[in-house]
């Protein structure tokens, strides 16, 4: 389909142009509705697709680790969000921050 979109545009400005301008323009708007047709096409679900009672492939045991490795919200320290990596990370813009404040 986005190859049909592709050659009535490089058809209508190359070749139909030469004999009518309006074609040409006729030929791009329906070019135009191609795509969004497309992607409606491409993602549209069967009848057999049973979408709606399927388990997210990511969750599970995964999520239950990381629900358990997280700490308490009321353990952590304040402002921190769990995660030492982000911690620092804000840390350290907080430290540049009051570092500007002062100059």
């Amino acid at each position: 389909m986005m190859g049909t979109c592709v050659v009535f545009f490089v058809l209508a400005w190359s070749v139909v142009r030469l004999w009518s301008v309006p074609a040409a323009i006729g030929m791009c708007l329906f070019a135009m509705v191609i795509p969004p047709f497309a992607a409606i096409v491409a993602n549209r679900k069967g009848p057999e697709d049973r979408w709606w009672d399927e388990k997210d492939p990511g969750s599970g045991e995964a999520e239950r680790k990381a629900e358990e490795a997280a700490p308490e919200p009321d353990k952590r320290a304040k402002g921190s969000c769990g995660d030492p990596q982000s911690d620092a990370w804000w840390a350290e813009l907080d430290q540049g921050h009051r570092r500007n404040r002062r100059d």
